[in-house]
């Protein structure tokens, strides 16, 4: 029986993901880059962003339930981090990313289509697409945070382990970090003001929290960025206030999918 062609795109996506990870990871041991490996990646976002047509085109729009909403996510991470690595030596980044990508995907193709399509109009459809970017976007920034904290600390502690040795130097992690976080916040403003234009009710849709989760993540990234223009901020204070504004965004997004759709079924 052959295989429906939304499955064999989205198996060569998941698979070359995997491929690509387990690429990185390799060449990471012998402290080198992998072309290849980042040449893989590309034609596993290529056919990820063609599932995501194709899925589009099958039901007349985009589908933002849960899994979904978060293979999408994964996609544009992926995308944004081999376009960050085009310039900066961040591939490394790949080991988590990819895998977490397949993952998602791999979930999209089991469980979406249980959920019915998404029925919203243009402005909704834009104010969710500019949260899903923003949220992509400060999502790598959560990462960088990560790493730079696992960096610092083990640099500062004992002879740093070869994966951390293979990463860039902190101040090149710093500033891309900060590059995320600006062009995120840029995305993530747009998201909240055309949320206000374009929400009617935000009690009826259960979207109170959320809004209010989202303004405190604003307020902590566009308040890390002031410190930092202002007092000079970076280290463990941008370390700080990224993972936690990061935490709200994923509690006001992710967190109420989760509740509505998986637990309340709403």
């Amino acid at each position: 029986m052959p295989m429906n062609p939304n499955t064999l795109i989205a198996t060569l996506s998941i698979s070359t993901y995997l491929a690509s990870a387990l690429l990185i990871l390799r060449h990471t041991r012998q402290r080198q880059r992998s072309r290849s490996a980042l040449y893989l990646a590309w034609l596993a976002v290529g056919c990820h962003f063609l599932f995501t047509g194709l899925m589009f085109h099958q039901n007349n729009g985009f589908n933002f339930s849960f899994f979904s909403a978060t293979s999408l996510v994964a996609m544009i991470v992926a995308l944004l981090l081999l376009i960050a690595a085009l310039n900066n030596p961040v591939d490394n980044l790949g080991i988590a990313i990819f895998p977490t990508a397949a993952i998602m995907l791999g979930l999209e193709l089991n469980f979406a289509h249980n959920t019915a399509p998404s029925d919203y109009n243009w402005a909704m459809a834009t104010h969710i697409l500019t949260s899903i970017i923003a949220f992509s976007l400060l999502n790598i920034a959560a990462l960088q945070a990560i790493l730079l904290a696992i960096q610092d600390q083990q640099l500062k502690s004992h002879p740093p382990k070869r994966l951390i040795q293979s990463l860039p130097p902190l101040q090149t992690m710093e500033t891309l970090l900060f590059q995320m976080l600006m062009t995120g916040i840029l995305f993530l403003t747009i998201a909240l003001i055309s949320g206000f234009l374009f929400i009617e009710d935000l009690f009826a849709q259960h979207l109170v929290h959320k809004t209010v989760l989202s303004i405190l993540a604003w307020l902590i990234f566009t308040g890390l960025l002031l410190g930092r223009k202002r007092y000079g901020w970076r280290g463990q204070i941008a370390i700080q206030w990224t993972l936690i504004g990061f935490v709200s965004l994923l509690l006001a997004y992710f967190g109420s999918k989760l509740v509505l759709e998986l637990i309340l079924h709403r």
